[in-house]
């Protein structure tokens, strides 16, 4: 029983210093520190899948497939061990090479593993960002089941970052109050035409029609959200003032809009496409409009701007091509097809709580997870919001409300002198 200390050995030897966490082999031994979390290497084909894919994609594949496990805090090991997702130290080519042959003896001769569970990979096909392929990546993601979404989202069916406050007592309320800000943002009134792309489940558009008075659309690629969303209309006898439709933001030519919503949507737009999308939506919205686009963005390295690569776990087993800018080129896009920017603003560590509950909803209610889509899938989110969780938290990736408006002619913006004005419910 050597082979959590042979491996350990092999960690400590890229770190430069001691296991940050305990190790547990197939064999039962262990090695590292006796208190903390402990990562659990259940199977030898994790470490061929890392031979096979080393770094990030190697150990998020093991993870899946379920041959690599965690027993305590989650949270904590992916802190302790940020160096696996990418951070750790330039290591050279000759220990590479040592480090290899290490884990290839550690795992003798377990053929090379597939690279998958083959249902949560991704189909891609076509162009990158042309609608077909689009339309593929959104239904990898979203078409699991509503069933699904409703265990981890909770009530509100809503998947993007909520708003918190001391005062808030639940995520349906502190999603309640981002759906609130959104519109207040927007200044809707009685009679308005709202366009929200990316509509979800369709939360924002109810919500709107309900208590703003509008005349609502809502877009999404998404075969499932478009049916749950009607049925929440039809429930609510909205139907004369919500429409849900399954369409492309570049194929919707109905404006103008008083008012485009897009929240959590443009990360999947690219940034080849960014141009086109922020046009569109210009083009679709009245002199005097506005617009709000809620959008994850990346925090660039100082001096390796250039080197943004899409995170590989996550193009590979969540966001199929999706991307993440930082907030100053979002801006800057917006601006140059005519927009004028009126206010951003950060809800960073808000979405490090939303994340934090969601992943609760899934712990809490895991055997129904599993049932309700697979092992795999189940275990590919609850890596993917914890790590976010911490990215947010620690300040490596960020989101925003930017909201800019489609000024007149005379240059009227239609906001208020006193900015920030919607902070304040009426």
């Amino acid at each position: 029983m050597v082979a959590a200390p042979r491996l350990a050995a092999l960690v400590e030897q890229f770190l430069g210093g001691p296991l940050p966490v305990r190790l547990r082999a197939w064999d039962g031994s262990e090695a590292g520190p006796p208190d903390g979390p402990v990562i659990v290497v259940r199977h030898r084909r994790a470490l061929r899948r890392l031979l096979f894919r080393p770094g990030e994609l190697g150990l998020a594949r093991a993870w899946v497939s379920g041959e690599i496990d965690v027993e305590g805090d989650l949270y904590e090991v992916l802190d302790r061990v940020t160096w696996l997702l990418g951070e750790r130290p330039q290591v050279g080519t000759g220990r590479l090479l040592a480090a290899a042959r290490d884990l290839l003896a550690l795992s003798r001769a377990v053929p090379v593993p597939p690279p998958v569970p083959n249902e949560e990979v991704p189909r891609r096909s076509g162009p990158l960002h042309s609608l077909r392929r689009d339309r593929q990546a959104i239904s990898h993601h979203y078409d699991v089941g509503n069933d699904f979404y409703e265990l981890v989202l909770g009530p509100s069916m809503v998947y993007s970052c909520a708003v918190w406050s001391p005062e808030t007592e639940s995520l349906t309320d502190a999603q309640t109050a981002k759906l609130d800000l959104i519109c207040r943002k927007l200044a809707l009134r009685d009679g308005q035409r709202l366009l929200d792309v990316g509509c979800g489940w369709g939360s924002l558009v109810l919500h709107a029609a309900r208590h703003y008075g509008v005349s609502a659309v809502g877009i999404t690629l998404s075969e499932e959200q478009a049916a749950y969303a009607r049925e929440r209309v039809a429930k609510e006898g909205l139907e004369d003032r919500v429409e849900i439709r399954v369409q492309d933001y570049r194929e919707t030519a109905d404006g103008p809009y008083d008012a485009i919503s897009s929240v959590g949507m443009a990360e999947h737009v690219g940034a080849a496409r960014y141009r086109e999308y922020a046009t569109r939506l210009f083009g679709l919205l009245r002199p005097g409009g506005r617009l709000l686009n809620h959008q994850i963005a990346r925090r660039p390295i100082p001096g390796r701007e250039k080197s943004y690569r899409v995170d590989p776990f996550i193009d590979a087993y969540v966001f199929p091509d999706g991307e993440l800018a930082p907030v100053g080129s979002t801006i800057g896009q917006l601006e140059r097809v005519g927009f004028e920017v009126r206010d951003a603003e950060s809800l960073r560590e808000h979405y490090a709580l939303t994340l934090r509950q969601w992943v609760r909803n899934l712990e809490e209610n895991w055997a129904q997870a599993v049932r309700l889509t697979s092992p795999g899938r189940a275990r590919v989110w609850r890596l993917y919001m914890a790590a976010s969780a911490l990215s947010f938290e620690r300040g490596r990736i960020g989101v925003n409300q930017i909201l800019a408006v489609r000024a007149t002619e005379s240059g009227a913006s239609g906001l208020p002198l006193r900015p920030r004005a919607w902070t304040e419910q009426s």
